[in-house]
């Protein structure tokens, strides 16, 4: 029987990488996107090619209503996931005392009101399931220790981690396993106005990390293998503590 993954985000960057990943391991994806219909159905070609199955789900992961919608139609159509990865997040940066309003709403309404929107509608499904079953979310080096101009951004990824850490507790005598990664700096469209030469100096391995090595330890947590981890945060930052 082929385990089927719900990876949010996934039509580029870690999102991308973490599907293609999953596909390669034996999963079939379901793939979501916002606005990237175009490159999320690219994603699904490329996982058709590995041999796996894949459909888009586009929904906007901070507006509830339409994601329980959605989600919910979906199962009731294919039947429950076996995993769900929650990478979907933005990112506003500034300096506190000049951040707008809406960009700190934005950031907590995306990434962290998206850990319950994404979630919520799929806990009972996968209980129901009675069977073994993993929840990967994506949190952030900043979550975990900080970051100038990142105090939204920060907020909403260390938030994740509570989250996940209470969420594992409520599902480990489920057999569903709930674990957090959390990058650092990672080659995607998120860095492109960051001075990266100067964080490059700041990380002991001196060199940004690449989505594919995100989805490694995606793909671990998403493992038989990985059936006794739960409620652990795994960093993938080359070392920066």
């Amino acid at each position: 029987m082929t385990h089927t993954v719900l990876v949010t985000g996934s039509s580029r960057g870690i999102g991308r990488a973490a599907a293609l990943r999953l596909a390669r391991d034996g999963f079939d994806i379901v793939l979501h996107c916002r606005r990237e219909a175009g490159m999320a159905g690219e994603v699904r070609k490329d996982i058709e090619a590995l041999g796996q199955q894949a459909r888009v789900l586009q929904f906007d992961i901070a507006n509830r209503e339409q994601v329980a919608q959605v989600l919910t139609d979906d199962i009731e159509a294919h039947g429950t996931y076996y995993g769900v990865v929650c990478n979907a997040g933005v990112a506003r940066d500034n300096a506190f005392p000049a951040m707008p309003g809406d960009d700190w709403d934005l950031v907590m309404r995306t990434n962290l009101d998206g850990f319950y929107n994404v979630l919520n509608p799929l806990i009972m499904p996968m209980v129901r399931r009675r069977k073994p079953g993993r929840i990967v979310t994506l949190s952030s080096v900043s979550g975990l220790i900080g970051n100038r101009g990142q105090v939204n951004y920060s907020a909403a990824k260390a938030g994740i981690i509570g989250a996940t850490k209470a969420l594992a507790l409520e599902l480990a005598k489920r057999r569903i396993t709930v674990n957090c990664v959390a990058p650092g700096l990672i080659e995607t469209d998120m860095v492109d106005d960051l001075p990266v030469e100067e964080a490059r100096k700041m990380i002991p391995s001196q060199r940004l990390g690449k989505p594919e090595e995100v989805a490694a330890a995606i793909s671990f947590l998403m493992s038989e293998d990985a059936g006794y981890i739960t409620r652990q945060v795994l960093s993938v930052n080359g070392g920066i503590c």
